[in-house]
């Protein structure tokens, strides 16, 4: 963080976010799954998010490779709203947590869970 202040300032609410630096973030699926129960197929996906206080949504795009927020929405896979808000606690370095029900990203004192099967 550097001191820098994340949501609402230099992560922008409302906005598409590559939800990492540089080029977009990488998410990757051998098999179909079931995100927020709508399913995604099989494949690399570009992972965008669309930050916003209580409720966030995250983005799986079909074109990898692309620098920061420059995609092509008609690529988008699937979109999924999650529910998204604030913890007590601050993570000082975006986090992407892997748990048996689905993944969480947290920075600063933003959180938001998706649900995954």
């Amino acid at each position: 963080m550097k001191g820098r202040t994340i949501f609402g300032e230099l992560v922008p609410l409302g906005k598409v976010w590559r939800a990492g630096a540089n080029e977009a973030t990488i998410f990757e699926t051998s098999k179909a799954i079931k995100v927020q129960g709508q399913e995604l197929p099989a494949g690399k996906y570009s992972f965008f998010i669309i930050p916003n206080e209580s409720t966030s949504t995250f983005i799986f795009n079909k074109q990898t490779g692309q620098w920061g927020t420059q995609y092509d929405q008609s690529q988008d896979a699937l979109r999924v709203n999650v529910a998204s808000g604030q913890t007590s606690t601050l993570t000082e370095n975006l986090t992407y947590e892997i748990h048996p029900d689905g993944m969480e990203v947290k920075w600063e004192y933003g959180r938001a869970k998706v649900k995954i099967e």
